[in-house]
């Protein structure tokens, strides 16, 4: 039974080596929330392998808007359509059995970028959730050297982001001289604006109590500065997940509130859907043969001042 393998290559992925096909697919992409910047980045970077081994493929996308019934809705309308692959991004899955299940009795194969493994898609391309928060969140403590207070922000409704925040619950045990202020589930339907909404809240209740913000990644992160910035707090430290320029820039100024991020990396699964789509749909290997695993483990690096160079 596969289980998962983890590619060891932070932002290349190794071609399976089929060449350029005259086959032209129909391919639908369902976008969880396509505001969010890491969806932006897979995407981007499937674009790119398309037009770098000129493929023609005819790519309509979806957006559900953070939605887990808008997801389901947009699986069933790809699946009804009868396009030969679906691709799925950043989604909580758990709404979506019956749409999964209309569309592998379809034959389409669907293809999840860090979406969680469930039956009936071919594969979840991903990172550890669990290991990138081991990495930054003790990073985070110990920044503030082991005590002061915290804003814990987390967001269940996704895989990852769930799994980052539990990792960071444990953390915390061990931390006995952090006073968590506040913690609160950001709406990842507006995700900035929730997050902002909520800091200013927290700024005026704690005020200079405030030495850390956990940021499950780092766009809520940097709506967090924005908000400590405004209101005068620099000494604040804050840390994200992704590895965004934006962020891989902040942790990289002198004197930056954004102390740490990690580096996923968003176009290298973009670009590993695109050869495994082309492996399985258009070259009609075995994908028992084509994909190790169910899950496939991308590596991502912790991100400090130390290192931040590296990954501009």
């Amino acid at each position: 039974m596969k289980k998962y393998i983890v590619f060891a290559v932070p932002f290349a992925v190794a071609s399976l080596g089929s060449a350029a096909p005259a086959l032209a697919l129909d391919v639908a992409w369902v976008h969880s929330n396509a505001a969010a910047q890491s969806e932006q980045r897979v995407r981007s970077g499937f674009e790119a392998w398309l037009a770098d081994t000129g493929r023609d493929w005819n790519v309509s996308f979806l957006d559900s808007g953070g939605s887990g019934e808008l997801t389901a809705s947009n699986l069933e309308d790809a699946a009804s359509r009868g396009v030969d692959a679906i691709i799925i991004t950043m989604a909580d899955l758990r709404a979506s059995s019956a749409a999964i299940d209309q569309a592998a009795a379809a034959g389409i194969p669907i293809f999840s970028v860090d979406s969680g493994y469930v039956d009936g898609v071919v594969v979840d391309v991903t990172t550890n959730n669990w290991a990138m928060s081991a990495d930054v969140s003790p990073f985070l403590l110990d920044y503030i050297g082991g005590e002061g207070g915290l804003v814990f922000l987390r967001m269940a409704e996704h895989h990852g982001t769930r799994k980052r925040g539990d990792v960071m619950e444990d953390v915390l045990q061990e931390y006995q001289g952090v006073d968590v202020l506040v913690e609160h589930n950001i709406d990842y339907t507006a995700f900035f604006e929730d997050t902002t909404s909520s800091m200013q809240d927290y700024v005026a209740r704690f005020g200079e109590d405030i030495d850390a913000v956990w940021a499950p990644w780092d766009e809520p992160a940097q709506a967090a500065i924005n908000v400590l910035r405004a209101a005068g707090l620099t000494d604040v430290v804050v840390i994200g997940i992704d590895g965004h320029p934006q962020a891989v820039e902040a942790v990289c100024a002198d004197n930056s509130m954004m102390i740490a991020t990690v580096a996923q990396p968003f176009e290298g699964m973009g670009t590993q859907v695109g050869e495994w789509i082309s492996a399985i749909v258009v070259d009609g290997q075995d994908a028992d043969a084509v994909i190790p695993s169910d899950i496939v483990y991308m590596d991502a690096p912790l991100v400090t001042q130390a290192n931040c160079q590296d990954f501009q």
